[in-house]
C-alpha cells in the first residue's frame, strides 16, 4: 500500500520554509538600508547572511546523515526560527546594535542548508512510498521553491510597505515553526535515512569530498555555479535592493521583481519537466544560464523602467527554470544514496562559497564605483562565464546516456 501523506507533508514544509527564506531575502537588506543608509553595510550583512550557508553545507551534511533526515529538518527549522525571531524582538525592546544583528543573521543561516539538505534527502524514500516517480517528485520539490519565491517576494514587499521590515522578519520566524511542525507531524519517525558509514566525522566528510572531486562533470558544475552564484549574490543582496530603493520606490518594486523572477522560473520548470528529457542538455544549459543571469543586470544598468525590468526579469526567470532540474538530474544519476547529505552538502558549499564575497564586494563597489558601472560589470561577466560549457571537456558528459542501474549499484559499493 502507498501513502502520499508524508510526501505531501514534506513538500508543504519545504514550501513554507522556503517562503520564510524569501521574506528574509527581501526584508533584511531593506531593513539595513533603512536604518543605516549604507550600501556597504548592506553588503556586509549579505556577507554574514551567506557565509553560514556555505559553512552549513560543507560541514553539516555528515551530521544530517548521522542524525537522520527527519530530525535534522525539524531541529534546523526550530533553531533558525528562534534566532530570526530575536531580530524584531530585540529591536523593539533593548535595541539591536549592528554587530548583534550580524551575529543573529549568521546563526540563523548556519542550519538553513542542512535543513534543506535533510528534506531533499528524505524525498526519494517518501516518493517511493507514495508510488510517485522520483523525477516527478524532484520536479514538485523544485516547484515549491519557485512558488515560494513567486508568492513570498511580493508578499514581503507589500508587508514592508504596510508594516515595515521587522514585521516581515517576525512572520519569517513563524514560517520556520510551521515547517518544523509539518515535518514532525506528517513525516513518519520510521522514514528511512541514508546509511552513514560511521567511520568518524572527518573520515566520512573526507569520503564525500573524494567522491565529489573525482567526478569531472560535478567539478565543472561546481566551478561554473560558484561564479554565477557570486554574481547572483551581488545582485540580490545589494544591487537590486539598492536600485529598487533609489530608482523604483523601495520594497514593493524589489519584491515584485523577485516574485516575477520566481514566477517565470516556475513556468520554466514546468515546461522543462514536460519536455526536458527530449532536449540536448548542454545547449539548454548554456542558453538558459546566459539568459537567466546577464540580462536583468544589464537592463538595470541601461536604466529601464519598472515595466521593462519586469519583462526582462520574466524572461530570465523562465530560462532559469531549467537550470536546477537539469543539474539535479545530473546529481541524481551520479551520487550514491548512502552519501546524499554529504555530497549534496559539499556540492552546495562549493557552489555557494563565493556568495559572501559577491555580496561584500558589491556593496563596496557601489560605494566607490557607482551603481550602474557595477551592474554593467556584473551582467557582462555573467554572460561570458555562462558560455564556458561550449568549450567541451567534462561538459560533453552532459549529453551522454545515463548510467545504467548496474553501474550505479557498483558505484555505491565502491564509494569511499
Amino acid at each position: 500500500m502507498t501513502s502520499r501523506r508524508p510526501l505531501v507533508g514534506l513538500l508543504a514544509a519545504h514550501a513554507v520554509s522556503m517562503t520564510g527564506n524569501v521574506l528574509t531575502l527581501v526584508a533584511l537588506p531593506l531593513y539595513v538600508l533603512m536604518t543605516t543608509g549604507s550600501a556597504a553595510l548592506t553588503g556586509v550583512t549579505g556577507f554574514f547572511a551567506t557565509l553560514p550557508v556555505v559553512l552549513g553545507g560543507a560541514f553539516g551534511g555528515v551530521l544530517v546523515d548521522r542524525m537522520g533526515y527527519r530530525r535534522a529538518s525539524v531541529l534546523a527549522d526550530l533553531v533558525s526560527g528562534a534566532t530570526i525571531a530575536l531580530v524584531p524582538l530585540l529591536d523593539a525592546t533593548v535595541g539591536l546594535p549592528f554587530p548583534a544583528l550580524l551575529g543573529l543573521v549568521f546563526v540563523s543561516g548556519l542550519l538553513d542548508t542542512p535543513g534543506q539538505t535533510a528534506r531533499t534527502a528524505l524525498l526519494p524514500d517518501l516518493a517511493a512510498d507514495a508510488g510517485v516517480p522520483l523525477e516527478r517528485a524532484v520536479g514538485w520539490l523544485e516547484a515549491t521553491e519557485r512558488g515560494a519565491r513567486m508568492l513570498g517576494a511580493p508578499l514581503a514587499g507589500l508587508g514592508i510597505a504596510l508594516l515595515g521590515p521587522l514585521s516581515v522578519l517576525a512572520l519569517d520566524a513563524v514560517t520556520f515553526l510551521v515547517s518544523a511542525l509539518l515535518v514532525a507531524r506528517l513525516v513518519p519517525v520510521a522514514a528511512r535515512a541514508a546509511v552513514a558509514q560511521q567511520q568518524g566525522y572527518w573520515r566520512d566528510l573526507a569520503g564525500g569530498f573524494r567522491f565529489t572531486v573525482r567526478e569531472p562533470l560535478l567539478r565543472a558544475i561546481v566551478l561554473l555555479v560558484l561564479v554565477t552564484n557570486m554574481l547572483d549574490a551581488a545582485k540580490t543582496s545589494v544591487l537590486l535592493p539598492v536600485f529598487s530603493e533609489r530608482e523604483l520606490g523601495g520594497g514593493a518594486a524589489f519584491g515584485l521583481l523577485v516574485g516575477v523572477m520566481a514566477g517565470g522560473a516556475l513556468a520554466g520548470n514546468l515546461v522543462f519537466s514536460a519536455v526536458g528529457s527530449r532536449l540536448p542538455r548542454r545547449p539548454v544549459l548554456v542558453v538558459c544560464f546566459t539568459l537567466a543571469g546577464g540580462p536583468p543586470s544589464l537592463a538595470m544598468a541601461a536604466g529601464l523602467d519598472l515595466a521593462g525590468l519586469v519583462a526582462v526579469t520574466a524572461l530570465a526567470g523562465f530560462a532559469a527554470g531549467a537550470i536546477n532540474p537539469l543539474i539535479g538530474a545530473v546529481k541524481l544519476e551520479r551520487v550514491p544514496s548512502g552519501m546524499r547529505a554529504r555530497v549534496y552538502g559539499l556540492i552546495g558549499a562549493g557552489c555557494w562559497a563565493a556568495m559572501p564575497l559577491g555580496a561584500l564586494l558589491a556593496g563596496f563597489a557601489v560605494e566607490h564605483a557607482g551603481l550602474r558601472p557595477t551592474l554593467l560589470a556584473v551582467g557582462a561577466t555573467y554572460v561570458l562565464v555562462t558560455l564556458s560549457p561550449l568549450l567541451g571537456g567534462p561538459w560533453r558528459e552532459l549529453d551522454r546516456p545515463r548510467p545504467e542501474p548496474a553501474n550505479r549499484s557498483a558505484q555505491v559499493s565502491t564509494a569511499p
